[in-house]
């Protein structure tokens, strides 16, 4: 069966302003690119629902939601905007504040469905992965916490164990604070280390609590990781994540902004750890959990260069595709050019000659594998531990 791909221009409501970094033009960027490919049909793409005010309760106050509403009508004060993060320089209000933000809850919550239903083995909602979203506060771009939402939905319709992998460059703190005290719930988060960059959590030392204990795991890596590092720390994780927590479904945030050419960030991956993660999820995803997988989009600011690329190649892990190479479709850098600052790429993988030498790297990637084995140690049989030793 065909994967899902769910993508309306409905998406594009959430949108805060045009300067500001969140800009869902990513989203029509990479869609275009898998069409102009011959990936995907356009006729393929399902415009996601609206969340139900009763959906985003599943992990969101109800007071919260309210104000939300209420920015969106203009009938919020500067005091309760404070409170619940709106009104932000990273979370400014904008009319369809609440429509664009439950919209994209409804696309992540139907991927969900449709697999932990048995209807669909996989799903991709290109738009979802806002994993910032706090339980009564807006955070880092993010309203509504759609992967947490869809994540309490199938718990509550399906009994689901889900397993959620975040390789966003920013710790995927909402979702694990909201299911940190669940053991049915586990989540994994690889970015940069918090000493430098938002939200500054993510230690590796933030393992659960209660009888959630054991089910959160972080690998913090260092700033200017290349791909070599990155990918072992990721596939090695992983692995131990799926051994240890058995899921019976994968929830992936593929939030592209690791790269060395996003501006918010100072990690130094190229183009091939963006080819090679939903290549490694899928594999992994056929081996413990039957196939059953769903993807998400998430952060990424090098709009026109990285995330299209990056996220087209989740649509080829999906669909059990080699990493897609070669020359990008020429018609779709006439489409977009114009509207671009710098010159669109031309070919899939990216020039070498492009990233500066890191001088640090041994040292960079002796501390992370040391701090990736910290994440899962404490929880592997000894038998296990043989293979790191």
């Amino acid at each position: 069966m065909r994967p899902a791909y769910i993508f309306g221009e409905n998406e594009n409501s959430y949108r805060f302003h045009a300067d500001h970094p969140f800009n869902p033009v990513r989203l029509e960027l990479t869609t275009s690119l898998l069409i102009a490919s011959g990936k995907l049909q356009a006729s393929e793409c399902i415009a996601p629902p609206l969340a139900s005010v009763e959906s985003l309760a599943l992990v969101h106050d109800l007071d919260y939601i309210e104000a939300v509403q209420a920015a969106a009508a203009g009938e919020l004060s500067t005091l309760k905007a404070n409170k619940f993060g709106l009104g932000t320089e990273d979370t400014p209000i904008f009319p369809t504040i609440h429509e664009g933000a439950a919209r994209l809850v409804g696309g992540t919550v139907h991927a969900l469905d449709l697999v932990a239903s048995g209807k669909l083995e996989r799903a991709f909602h290109v738009g979802g992965g806002l994993h910032h979203g706090m339980r009564r506060k807006a955070s880092g771009f993010c309203v509504y916490n759609d992967a947490a939402v869809a994540i309490a939905h199938v718990r509550k319709a399906y009994g689901s164990r889900v397993l959620y992998v975040d390789t966003d460059a920013h710790h995927g703190d909402g979702v694990q604070w909201l299911f940190y005290d669940d053991d049915d719930v586990m989540t994994l988060s690889i970015h940069e280390t918090g000493r430098y960059l938002f939200p500054g959590t993510g230690a590796v030392t933030e393992r659960g609590n209660g009888n959630g204990y054991g089910y959160s795991w972080n690998v913090p890596v260092d700033a200017f990781t290349q791909d070599e590092s990155f990918l072992r720390c990721y596939e090695t994780v992983f692995r131990e994540a799926c051994e240890w927590f058995k899921p019976d479904i994968i929830v992936t945030q593929n939030g592209a902004d690791a790269h060395a050419f996003d501006p918010l960030t100072h990690l130094a991956s190229t183009i091939r750890t963006f080819e090679q993660i939903p290549q490694i999820a899928s594999r992994l995803a056929d081996e413990y959990t039957e196939g059953r997988l769903v993807a998400l989009g998430g952060g990424g600011y090098d709009w026109y260069r990285t995330v299209p690329r990056a996220w087209a190649q989740v649509w080829a892990g999906l669909t059990r595709e080699a990493p897609y190479s070669g020359d990008i479709p020429p018609e779709w850098i006439e489409q977009w050019q114009d509207k671009a600052d710098l010159a669109l790429p031309t070919r899939w993988d990216d020039h070498p000659y492009t990233f500066q030498h890191i001088p640090r790297r041994q040292q960079i990637e002796e501390k992370n594998w040391e701090v990736t084995k910290r994440a899962f140690w404490p929880f592997i049989s000894h038998d296990r531990k043989s293979l790191y030793v």
